[in-house]
């Protein structure tokens, strides 16, 4: 009796009528059941988010940007969400949103406060602050509900900040545009400052070459008017002294002039008394006339005299009076001249100071020159480095900022839905449960082969044979199903085929050892180990995400291998990988059919146990 014999025997006897027959199909379609259903039921939840029935409440008002732009942010906001359709939006009132959800008619609302906007806008006025926008969830309707909710909080964010942040880059550019043209403008005027500068310095040069002269010749004038005061002091004495003589020959052409005057008196009163006495001499009134005509004669001269001795003495007054006027000049030059004398002396000495100011000037002038170049020269460097832009390349460019990354996803290998993403975990998980379920019918030992002293390896292959030919018949069930029913197609149908073969052959052979060496106990550690692999396998979840002191059994268990190398397959993965896994499953393989043949070995003996085992299922 070799192995196929043994299995064949095994076969015949669970397949005996036909209720046994159902069960066979029945066990068949264990897998299907488990990993086909549940890869059905989530093959693409996401497609369907617009069925949940989500609030969404607006309480915003909008704001006024500096410029007087009108702005609605929560509106838009608002807006975009409802025409987006991703879920079935409500716009209500916060009252009636959180109603709804405490009592499930929601799964989750977003709330769009008052003032949104106006935070927003809020760092124009210099009050920068975050805008919130509230989520309501109720995790007793929906964990997930919340998870959804913030991933559509995160876009919504995201969105907004993008649309902000292009604004602001939009007003930072054209601040920079601005900046570019203003230092232009400004190393343009620097320029003009170096002309004017280079023209005062040439200006300052003259004016030191002018202070200098000035200087020498006012010290020159300063040596020849030291003597001047006492000159002066003797010139004012002698005017004073001319002064005083022509006032003493004044009075004498005065008094000259008072006799001649005098004796014109006389005259005329010597002429009335003579006609008097003529008349008393009996003379008629025309021998009194020839008489006088006669005295008349001498009044000719008298007259001439008295006339030149007034236009002398009127000239003698008035060389009196120039004499003084001069007099009194020379007295004024004389008192002022030491005053003149201390302030060309003190003009010399101001004329030294501007030679000096001009000399600093001139050279402050020079480095106002040297100064306006760099400053002209600095500015137009700094002009040349800022951006020069024009409306066209500052919206990109603010586009660019507020949007600085594209994902150009590439995938080496790329699950086609959420339910291809779980397939590969939950076809091995149904292998290992449809392996586990086959030992409830079928016999780990063949009590016919120990008996008929079969070796240990015949018995532990032939007790195998069976339940593997029932996996391969489950694997092509599930397989075909998960493929063409739900649409979850391999890249590599041959070789998803072969491994979930290699799988399915592993994992019962592991629960066909655990029957065998342990019995009704190993069944149990069956499910045991079937759940620790849930665990660690790492079929939802990263493999790294599970508690660290777990990490081992991620290593040593062999779904981890069997989930691994099925994503490689199903989805285009590293050939190489697969290699590996699958030499780690048929290590399994061959070191589980030997610890069976050990068992087997140990079963030919009777013992009180295996004749009254202690645990019985």
């Amino acid at each position: 009796m070799n192995s196929l014999r043994i299995a064949l025997t095994e076969l015949r006897r669970i397949t005996a009528g036909r209720l046994a027959k159902l069960v066979i199909v029945a066990l068949v379609l264990v897998p299907t059941l488990y990993a086909g259903l549940y890869l059905y039921a989530n093959h693409d939840p996401y497609a369907h988010f617009d069925e949940l029935p989500a609030a969404l409440v607006v309480e915003d008002t909008g704001a006024t940007t500096t410029d007087g732009t009108k702005i609605e942010a929560g509106r838009d906001v608002a807006d975009n969400l409802l025409k987006s359709g991703d879920f079935e939006w409500s716009e209500v009132s916060a009252a009636e949103a959180e109603k709804d959800i405490r009592e499930g008619d929601y799964y989750f609302a977003l709330r769009i406060p008052e003032g949104f906007s106006r935070t927003l806008t809020g760092a124009e006025r210099l009050d920068p602050k975050q805008a919130q926008i509230q989520v309501i969830t109720n995790d007793a309707n929906s964990y997930l509900s919340t998870t959804i909710a913030t991933n559509v909080t995160d876009k919504v964010r995201d969105a907004i900040a993008s649309e902000v942040s292009e604004q602001a880059a939009a007003s930072f550019l054209l601040g920079i545009s601005d900046l570019r043209s203003g230092l232009t403008k400004a190393a343009d005027g620097a320029a003009k400052l170096e002309k004017g500068a280079g023209t005062l310095r040439d200006g300052a040069g003259k004016l030191v070459t002018g202070a200098g002269d000035l200087e020498d010749g006012l010290n020159t004038i300063e040596g020849k008017v030291t003597d001047l005061p006492a000159k002066t002091r003797e010139l004012a004495t002698g005017a004073r002294k001319v002064a005083d003589a022509n006032g003493e020959i004044a009075a004498t052409g005065q008094r000259a002039a008072t006799a001649v005057d005098d004796a014109v008196a006389a005259y005329e009163s010597n002429r009335a008394d003579l006609d008097t006495r003529l008349e008393a001499q009996g003379l008629d009134e025309q021998q009194r006339a020839e008489v006088l005509a006669i005295y008349d004669r001498g009044s000719a001269p008298l007259d001439r005299v008295d006339q030149r001795v007034g236009d002398v003495s009127g000239r003698l007054d008035q060389l009196a009076t120039g004499a003084d006027q001069v007099a009194d000049g020379n007295e004024q030059l004389a008192g002022a001249m030491p005053d003149l004398v201390a302030g060309i002396s003190q003009a010399a000495d101001g004329a030294g100071e501007l030679s000096a100011g001009a000399i600093q000037l001139r050279d402050g002038a020079g480095k106002l020159t040297t100064g306006a170049r760099d400053l002209k020269e600095g500015l137009q460097d700094g002009a040349e480095q800022a951006p020069a832009t024009n409306e066209e390349l500052r919206d990109r460019i603010a586009s660019t900022i507020a949007d600085p990354v594209a994902i150009d996803s590439v995938s080496e290998a790329k699950a086609s839905s959420y339910g291809a993403g779980l397939a590969p975990f939950f076809l091995a998980l149904g292998a290992w449960i449809g392996g586990y379920v086959l030992f409830l019918l079928v016999r780990p030992i063949s009590t016919r082969a120990l008996a008929a002293n079969q070796t240990p390896l015949r018995v532990a292959l032939g007790g195998w044979l069976t339940p593997a030919l029932i996996g391969a018949a489950q694997m092509v069930v599930v397989l075909v199903v998960v493929g063409l029913a739900v649409d979850i197609t391999p890249v590599n149908w041959l070789g998803t085929f072969g491994f979930l073969l290699l799988t399915s052959a592993t994992f019962i052979a592991i629960v066909h050892m655990l029957n065998a060496l342990l019995g009704a106990p190993g069944q149990f550690l069956g499910l045991v180990l079937m759940v620790v692999q849930l665990v660690t396998a790492g079929g939802t979840f990263p493999w790294q995400t599970i508690p660290e002191p777990l990490h081992w059994l991620h290593h040593v268990l062999p779904m981890s291998y069997a989930v691994d190398g099925l994503r490689q397959l199903m989805y285009g993965g590293l050939s190489g990988r697969v290699v590996a896994d699958a030499l780690v499953l048929a290590a399994f393989l061959v070191g589980a059919l030997l610890l069976t043949s050990v068992g087997a070995r140990r079963q030919r003996v009777w013992t009180p146990k295996r004749v009254r085992p202690e645990i019985a299922i």
